[in-house]
């Protein structure tokens, strides 16, 4: 498996992704509190109120200590408030070097395009790296989301997880052959592209 570059620090016109930070837990937490109804239990708040802030203090001290890519946080340039996170994990559906593309945004940052313009410049990246595919699950009800993946050129496999009680799974998956649609979203990559404070 060849040796990646650490996903650290993108930027957009409007975006900064940047590794996540302990004192954002709060804000990760919130994403747990506005999952809808129909998501599966063990990606909601369980009765004891698990996880806590501290429970994803801790998680995000770990990943800290992932040298793959992760997950960075999504921060808005014209307010300095986190919104949500996008990036990329490996416990996905492809080849151990196939990653899955994650994102989530707070519902307030809903309906702007932040979600297609994080994911525009993370499926970039990952094209630059190396990654010839990549992967993305994504309920069947969940239209909005539909729509990123598809912008993003991901296209649906075929493969569906049935699930009666919380709306089937749909596997979808891009090839780096294939450019990202989203126009240019890094811009001028040598000047755009991080380093920015971890917090």
């Amino acid at each position: 498996m060849p040796a990646r570059p650490v996903l650290k620090a993108l930027e957009t016109d409007r975006l900064i992704l940047r590794r996540r930070s302990v004192d954002e837990a709060g804000v990760y937490r919130r994403l747990w509190m506005e999952r809808d109804a129909r998501v599966p239990a063990h990606r909601r708040i369980d009765a004891e109120g698990r996880p806590t802030v501290e429970d994803i203090a801790s998680e995000i001290r770990r990943e800290r200590e992932e040298p793959r890519p992760g997950v960075l946080a999504v921060e808005r340039k014209s307010a300095g408030d986190v919104i949500g996170y996008c990036g990329l994990v490996f416990h996905g559906n492809g080849a151990p070097d196939e990653p899955e593309l994650a994102y989530e945004l707070l519902r307030r940052a809903h309906g702007f395009g932040y979600a297609t313009e994080a994911g525009g410049v993370v499926v970039t990246w990952a094209t630059e790296a190396g990654y010839e595919r990549l992967w993305a699950t994504v309920r069947a009800w969940n239209v909005a989301s539909r729509r990123v993946l598809e912008k993003l050129g991901f296209h649906e496999t075929g493969q569906v997880d049935a699930d009666a009680a919380h709306g089937d799974s749909l596997l979808t998956v891009r090839s780096s052959l294939e450019p990202c649609p989203i126009d240019d979203p890094l811009r001028t990559p040598a000047d755009r592209v991080g380093p920015f404070p971890s917090g």
